[in-house]
């Protein structure tokens, strides 16, 4: 659920499946886990992972159940994005490491989290990051396709997130019909990471929403 994944689980709650995003353009990522997804499925994402979780929505939106959005960005790059991301996979062929590009001071508001913040970058390694950058470049404006979601959403802020600001979010919990906005406070962009009990707690009640809202099964005889 970090920001280079999104995580997925059937409608019941059951089968929870962390994605890793290792494409380097976004509709190639999402051929690839359509491949791989049930056949229908609930969607969390973080920061990339949430563009990617849009992507799915809109790709595939009779298959989503559920859709929970945190730390994200619904819109197109900007031009200063894609300089920063060009800047940042010239320093990784200069031999810089995913740990050497990680923006401690962006990402986090409490810095004692420092660690859990480095030990993701080891995790997601060069060549994951190199991808996830390239994958950056070819977002699509996610905003027009998010009137059509039509199952349980939930959208997660933190007040302090200097990457995907609270305004953000806002519209995209305006965009998305019933969508239940979330802002965390004293918290800034890995929510899992600052306030894990308060982001496990939201999901729980989102996944007793989905509960609801999925049809019965017909019962076997």
């Amino acid at each position: 659920m970090g920001p280079g994944g999104c995580r997925r689980r059937g409608p019941a709650g059951a089968g929870a499946v962390h994605g890793t995003l290792d494409r380097p353009d976004l509709e190639e990522q999402v051929d690839a886990l359509l491949e791989v997804l049930p056949d229908r499925f609930a969607l969390a994402g973080l920061s990339l992972g949430g563009i990617v979780a849009m992507a799915l929505a809109r790709r595939a939106p009779g298959r989503v159940a559920g859709l929970c959005l945190m730390a994200t960005n619904a819109g197109p790059p900007t031009a200063a994005q894609h300089a920063g991301w060009n800047a940042a996979l010239a320093r990784l062929d200069a031999g810089a490491t995913a740990r050497d590009l990680q923006p401690l001071e962006l990402l986090l508001h409490d810095r004692s989290h420092d660690d859990a913040a480095l030990r993701m970058a080891d995790d997601t390694g060069e060549r994951h990051l190199a991808a996830q950058l390239r994958l950056q470049g070819t977002r699509v404006d996610e905003r027009p396709a998010l009137a059509g979601v039509a199952v349980p959403a939930r959208v997660l802020a933190g007040d302090r997130d200097r990457l995907c600001p609270v305004e953000r979010h806002t519209e995209i919990a305006e965009l998305v019909p019933g969508a239940r906005l979330h802002v965390l406070p004293g918290v800034g962009h890995l929510l899992p990471v600052e306030a894990p009990d308060t982001v496990a707690a939201l999901l729980g009640e989102w996944r007793d929403e989905i509960r609801a809202h999925e049809p019965r099964p017909a019962p076997q005889h």
